[in-house]
């Protein structure tokens, strides 16, 4: 009885795999259909294919288009130089950076809503026309914040001839020279705040050298120090009110 069971297992586990063999002999095909297949895709569609490409690359417009940069940059550079890890979390940092970023950007964004955003919500331009509305504003902050010689590196290049205007100048040619002024002022402004706190490492040091006390970390030491100092001169309304100023030009 119990051979006959066996074999009879054996025998529907054959027939198993003789199915799965004759179903998936040829290679499954997927295909993707924009619409009903037949007809061309419309308008509609490629505006949809073109909203998911700009949410895409939202993040790196984010980036590099805005003050973001600086402000994370900076905040990065206070929490190194306090020497406290992890604190503030980079959640906090990143969230902070954010809504400076929604502060600072607040004008250039209402002039990108007024000029062109709610016209394209009216029908009453196309897509296209509001694409170069909304550039201009954008432009004319970033040009602001954009050193001379970062323009010109990228612009003798691409050979892109003297524009009158910021308005005629190429997106491709702003955005990186605008990157790079930011990195720049980033550092910059970071060197300055480690300066202090440099200092109060070294001081503790050679303290902690001439009492004999060469085994013991500074950076125990020197840690609290730096904490009150950052606390007693109120750091971050320093610290913030330098990146405000900062893009006030």
């Amino acid at each position: 009885m119990r051979k006959k069971l066996l074999l009879s297992f054996i025998a529907l586990q054959a027939w198993v795999l003789a199915l799965g063999g004759s179903v998936f002999a040829e290679d499954p095909v997927v295909s993707i259909t924009m619409g009903n297949g037949k007809e061309p895709v419309g308008a509609s569609s490629l505006s949809l294919l073109l909203l998911i490409t700009v949410l895409s690359l939202a993040p790196a417009i984010l980036v590099l288009m805005t003050s973001f940069t600086r402000i994370v940059i900076v905040l990065g550079f206070v929490r190194t130089s306090l020497g406290t890890q992890q604190m503030p979390p980079n959640q906090v940092l990143i969230g902070l950076a954010l809504f400076l970023t929604l502060f600072v950007m607040s004008p250039t964004l209402s002039q990108v809503n007024q000029q062109a955003l709610q016209p394209y919500l009216k029908g009453e331009i196309t897509q296209t026309d509001a694409l170069a509305k909304a550039a201009v504003p954008m432009k004319e902050f970033m040009y602001k914040q954009t050193r001379e010689k970062d323009l010109l590196l990228f612009m003798n290049y691409t050979k892109t001839e003297k524009p009158k205007t910021y308005q005629d100048i190429p997106i491709t040619v702003l955005v990186p020279a605008f990157a790079m002024s930011e990195l720049k002022t980033a550092f910059q402004m970071g060197f300055m705040i480690f300066i202090p706190f440099l200092v109060i490492d070294m001081v503790v040091a050679s303290t902690l050298m001439a009492m004999g006390m060469m085994m013991l970390p500074p950076v125990m030491i020197s840690l609290p120090f730096k904490i009150l100092l950052f606390v007693l001169v109120d750091g971050w309304y320093l610290v913030v009110k330098s990146l405000l100023t900062s893009f006030q030009t």
